[in-house]
């Protein structure tokens, strides 16, 4: 993979997930999924028994476009053949691209990407962006704090090396170019010793408080100029950053605060107090830069999973061949090696019978899971047990770690709606507080022939009051770290402004298949109409079915398989929209049709079905085509298994206060005996448009929260306050929503809305801790009670109470 700055291209960051990319295939009926007219019901026209399967055991309507409806590339493909559709779905489940937290670039335009260092707080990255969108040529710039990274989009032709320049102009720092493979950020911490390591980054507050130690010690004939000196050698760096960023266009830096603060108290021959300032202010970066590490630890871990290298098996006529390659040479269809306790390089899948890993830093889960033979194994995990061999699955820079990685960096566009208060209140805050000192300098003495030493002492405290650090880092803080503290859960919530919404969740919406139940639907029953052998009537329903990778044609592919039943070849394989599907064996006409869809039922047998539905079973029915009728000759009674965890999950949702509401295109017999067992809300028979509907209608009182599997309740989701994605094992499903569970355990939606109504509090805390105290000291330092020494501690102090209290969250549980 190329080293260069200068990132592939994407078209449009990629949002809808197709059960095919999440682990189950679709049906081939999909190749009728296409309207492109409607952009709700776009999958309207796909048959009862698609629906039905397509979830395991729900009736017609569980369908539902991706999100964005039919616009969605990943919905409107041109129809497949079914061939195609069996054979080739879990080809391309890995050649999604992974989303970008930028706007794609317009055509011609070249996107490159840095590390950046230097960045203590998010302040920072707003003056690069500041800074590099003032160079000509630049359409577009963002800086991801969290992963450190700058992103330019530039337009034809131009170097970046007017960008790096101007990064340098502003006083940070690159690491150089970064790859498309977002953990290729270097990974050597820290090669040299901890005490190099320690005088490199700490030389300035070491060097300035040696100084101020030496002064405070001498006589103050001799002190005094040695801590002039001293402000002078710690004003310095200071100072010229201060120049940087105003020539770079931020002129009310907190630098330029201190720089004009230490330049008056010097003025007015307060030396020991203005490198007292500065040494406080130094010791207050540090201390953002570490509050910075430990909330970007989460990340850094993640980069960190990934190993460079990789042993290549390649087999020749002669013999096979072992090489160790560059994790980035990887390619789908290469076959690795690992032992015990190493991480996979890639997205893979299991060649031997069986195997163990370690998912824990992805997922949360602390227990090995058993991996068979064809299971994909996510990159990062570890070989628990054995040497094991494995087929990759995905291109350098779109495994898990990276596909997560990039939903992070996409999760920093969407600030909380109280973050993007306080930026746009921060912007006029130090303005305006800079002129209130300057009138504070000024009125007294001119209005009222005050002493100009000592308003000018006091205009320079309320200067430094108007540092606007502590309430600035207040609300990102604690949103990083709320966010680190769920990644490190199993839980992925893609911003603050997701975070917020979610504090404010009083109604959970659950889709049934696949979120509520496992997925995995069981052929439980199969009643002969005719008196035909039960064995002959289910050979002939999964010789219909067999190839497709749809859970219900696999319950009864499955269920097939174990009787040992030899399956005929079906032919002429369609779906009927509308209906069902069909297919021919030994030249008759054999079709899979919901109940709705047979008008030949009578009323035993109707009254039947209604008694298997009751039991929260779905009915397929098999019948036989003859002339214009279908005649029912048996049917199939499926039912998916409820999650063993799913109504512990909803008692503790209900100890939260939240309201559970189940939404599925079952029929309402199958619905209610779920709901009924788990104790919750139902509504039965959506269609996909009803969903959206139902939801529309709760919103309306209520704040939702829609879970669902990734594709089919998409618009439901995107109608939601916010969604929620069941991982599913999947990492490409992580696309579909606001916020994702990568465990797929249901548990951990309490989870996630405890931590982000404690990081909601925690915001508030944060806020009314620096206004509090910038309020205490305003007044005091018009008093002329507290001096400018006070003034940085209390600037910096708020800081630190408000990182501190920030960091708690990494803690949460």
């Amino acid at each position: 993979m190329s080293k260069s700055c200068c990132n592939h291209q994407h078209t449009a960051p990629i949002k809808a997930v197709s059960k095919a990319t999440s682990g189950q295939s679709e049906h081939h009926h999909d190749s009728h999924c296409c309207d492109n007219t409607t952009p709700v019901s776009c999958c309207s026209t796909q048959t009862p028994h698609e629906h039905a399967s397509r979830d395991g055991n729900e009736s017609p309507g569980d369908e539902e476009p991706p999100r964005g409806g039919c616009h969605d590339k990943a919905c409107c493909s041109p129809p497949l053949s079914p061939a195609h559709d069996h054979k080739h779905e879990h080809e391309h489940e890995h050649d999604m691209p992974p989303a970008d937290p930028l706007v794609a670039p317009e055509q011609g335009n070249s996107r490159h990407s840095w590390q950046v260092l230097g960045m203590d707080c998010p302040s920072c990255a707003r003056k690069i962006e500041t800074a590099v969108s003032r160079v000509s040529g630049v359409q577009q710039a963002r800086v991801l704090f969290t992963t450190e990274k700058l992103v330019v989009d530039l337009a034809p032709g131009l170097s970046p090396d007017p960008v790096t320049a101007a990064v340098l102009a502003a006083g940070f720092q690159l690491k150089g170019a970064q790859a498309n493979t977002a953990h290729t950020i270097t990974k050597e911490a820290t090669r040299q010793s901890p005490l190099l390591t320690t005088l490199g980054k700490y030389w300035q507050p070491l060097s300035l408080a040696g100084l101020m130690l030496v002064a405070a010690l001498l006589p103050k004939e001799l002190g005094q100029p040695l801590f002039t000196l001293a402000t002078l050698w710690g004003l310095w760096p200071i100072s010229r950053k201060a120049w940087a960023l105003t020539k770079s266009g931020s002129p009310f830096a907190i630098e330029t605060l201190m720089t004009v603060a230490a330049l008056g108290a010097l003025f007015l021959g307060e030396t020991a107090e203005a490198a007292m300032v500065l040494l406080l202010f130094m010791l207050g970066e540090h201390l953002e830069a570490y509050a910075a590490g430990r909330a970007r630890a989460g990340v850094t871990a993640l980069m960190a999973l990934v190993p460079d290298k990789a042993l290549r098996i390649r087999t020749t006529a002669e013999s096979e061949v072992r090489e160790e390659v560059g994790a980035d040479e990887l390619r789908p269809g290469d076959i690795i090696e690992i032992a015990p306790g190493a991480r996979l390089p890639a997205d893979a899948r299991l060649l031997d019978e069986l195997g163990a890993f370690d998912e824990s830093a992805l997922t949360g889960e602390s227990i090995p899971v058993e991996r068979r033979q064809g299971d994909k194994v996510p990159a990062g995990s570890l070989a628990a047990d054995r040497v094991l061999r494995l087929e990759v699955v995905s291109e350098p820079g779109n495994n898990a770690i990276d596909r997560i990685l990039h939903l992070i960096e996409e999760a920093e566009s969407q600030r909380a709606p109280i973050e993007r208060f306080i930026d746009r209140f921060s912007r006029w805050y130090t303005p305006a507080m800079m002129l209130v000192a300057l009138l504070v300098v000024l009125v007294p003495p001119l209005a009222f022939s005050q002493s100009w030493d000592e308003w000018s002492y006091r205009g320079l405290a309320l200067l430094l009051i108007g540092c606007p650090c502590a309430l600035v880092i207040s609300t990102p803080a604690a949103v990083t770290s709320a966010l680190a503290a769920a990644t490190r859960q199993g839980a992925l919530i893609k911003g603050g402004a997701a975070l917020e919404r979610l504090a404010h969740i009083d109604t959970v919406a659950f889709d049934k298949t696949g979120t509520l139940t496992l997925g995995k639907p069981q052929l439980t029953e199969l009643v002969s109409l005719n008196g035909q052998p039960e064995t002959e009537l289910l050979a002939l329903a999964a010789a219909i079915e067999q190839g497709s990778h749809h859970p219900l044609a696999r319950a009864v592919v499955a269920n097939a398989t174990e009787q040992g039943l030899t399956l005929a070849e079906a032919r002429d394989l369609r779906a009927l929209p509308g209906m069902g599907v069909e297919g021919r064996i030994n030249g008759e006409l054999w079709q899979l049709l919901a109940p709705n869809r047979v008008a030949t039922l009578n009323v035993e047998q109707q009254t039947r079905i209604g008694s298997l539905e009751r039991q929260g079973k779905t009915v397929v029915v098999l019948c036989q085509s003859s002339g214009d009728q279908a005649l029912p000759i048996a049917l199939l009674a499926l039912r998916d298994q409820i999650r063993p965890e799913a109504a512990a999950a909803l008692q503790e949702l209900n100890r939260l206060g939240l309201n559970s509401i189940m939404l599925t295109g079952d029929n309402p017999n199958a619905a209610e005996a779920i709901a009924t067992e788990l104790g919750m809300g139902w509504r039965a028979g959506l269609l996909p448009e009803n969903k959206v509907e139902e939801i529309a209608k709760l919103a309306c009182t209520r704040k939702v929260a829609m879970i669902g599997d990734g594709i089919n309740d998409a618009p439901a989701m995107k109608r939601a306050s916010i969604g929620i994605a069941m991982g599913g094992g999947t990492d490409v499903a992580l696309e579909t929503a606001d916020a994702a569970l990568t465990h797929n355990q249901l548990g951990g939606i309490a989870a996630m809305i405890r931590l982000s109504r404690a990081a909601l509090t925690n915001i508030h805390q944060n806020i009314a801790l620096a206004l509090g105290l910038k309020a205490i000291f305003l007044v005091t330092s018009l008093l002329g009670i507290t001096g400018l020494w006070i003034a940085v501690l209390a600037d910096t102090g708020a800081t630190a109470l408000v990182t501190a209290n920030a960091l708690r969250l990494l803690r949460k549980r």
